[in-house]
């Protein structure tokens, strides 16, 4: 006689990993179009240090955070990352200038906007996509 394996059956009530992440969404309150935009506006706002060179690309996120961080609290948290991310851009901008003595200089300043072109885009879209994103290699000044 052939002994039957026997297999642990699954109960009804438990959960699939599916069905925890729709219950994480679900609890989380909805973003509204105008909260995902004025966060956009903020990362989007990191784009002013091309008119106003070292102090433009974290004025004008931070207008747009202080204006708007009581009415979206999405705005609130994603504000604080584009302010974050910006004065760690400009910290890093300006370590790399007196490297131009040892000609790494130029290399590192180049890499600095480039990267912080790249993911200001990146961040840009994710928000106003109502998706929460921290930017990498940020220090994080404002909690």
């Amino acid at each position: 006689m052939a002994k039957e394996e026997e297999t642990p059956e699954v109960s009804e009530s438990s959960t699939s990993p599916n069905q925890a992440e729709q219950k994480v969404e679900a609890e989380q309150p909805e973003i509204t179009r105008e909260a995902r935009m004025w966060a956009m506006f903020c990362h989007l706002g990191g784009l002013a240090g091309l008119l106003m060179p070292v102090v433009g690309n974290i004025v004008a996120p931070l207008i747009i955070w202080q204006i708007k961080k009581e009415d979206y609290p999405f705005v609130d948290e994603q504000g604080k990352e584009a302010v974050n991310f910006q004065i760690s851009m400009s910290l890093y901008g300006l370590i790399s200038i007196p490297l131009f003595l040892i000609c790494v200089g130029p290399f590192l300043l180049a890499a600095v906007g480039v990267f912080d072109l790249v993911f200001l885009l990146v961040a840009a879209v994710k928000a106003n996509n109502g998706q929460h994103y921290r930017y990498p290699l940020t220090i994080r000044f404002i909690k």
